[in-house]
């Protein structure tokens, strides 16, 4: 067999890999493209997701030509979850379908031989489809919240619910569903409070969401 710097040109296990990376390219085509993005809408986030899974697959598979564990794959996905990004905290949800992406990664590459097609195929359809149950058929509606600085205090008051609510609408163009009243600055005059609407409600086209500056 013909080598190159002591390396095999070919390996018939390249078709092996192939395959694997087919299934798991079109799962998570399907996962982040299908379900994710139509609903969510971050498209800063899709980079992150389709890179992690790729990188994540073909670390998996080249290291595991060295007969490392199983144990590795999942030592990998334990260093990932701890990711904690500065510029921008990732949500719970978004923190969920990272880990998705990178537990897809991890089973489509580190599969043996010992696990059937059939029983591959079942583990990739039952991730896609409990996310998408969860998304699309249980959680009907999607509820999204702002973080602010509020100046008018005097309406946070109970009897002023109404008018808060109202001047919340005018000022950031959203029917607004609900709000929490968090720290309140009385030598500032203001407090800090999470503005919730659903998405389905508003007119959100050409709205881009500036993440807050973080310097913890």
């Amino acid at each position: 067999m013909t080598r190159i710097f002591g390396m095999r040109v070919y390996h018939p296990d390249l078709w092996e890999m192939l395959f694997k990376f087919g299934l798991d390219a079109i799962v998570l085509f399907v996962l982040i493209r299908l379900i994710y993005y139509p609903i969510h809408r971050k498209k800063e986030n899709l980079f992150t997701y389709f890179v992690f899974n790729v990188l994540i697959f073909f670390l998996c598979v080249l290291m595991n030509n060295v007969k490392l564990s199983m144990g590795f794959g999942f030592g990998l996905f334990a260093v990932f979850s701890i990711i904690r990004y500065r510029t921008e905290q990732l949500s719970v949800k978004d923190m969920t379908y990272l880990f998705t992406v990178i537990t897809l990664a991890v089973i489509n590459a580190l599969v043996s031989k010992k696990v059937s097609l059939l029983e591959l195929l079942f583990t990739n359809a039952i991730i896609l489809g409990l996310v998408y149950a969860m998304e699309h058929l249980w959680l009907t509606r999607h509820e999204a919240v702002r973080q602010l600085i509020y100046e008018k205090v005097d309406l946070i008051r109970p009897d002023k619910h109404k008018e808060l609510l109202a001047d919340l609408e005018q000022r950031l163009g959203i029917k607004v569903s609900r709000v929490e009243i968090g720290r309140i600055d009385l030598l500032r005059d203001t407090v800090q409070m999470r503005v919730f609407f659903f998405e389905d409600e508003q007119d959100l086209d050409g709205f881009v969401e500036i993440p807050p500056d973080n310097d913890d």
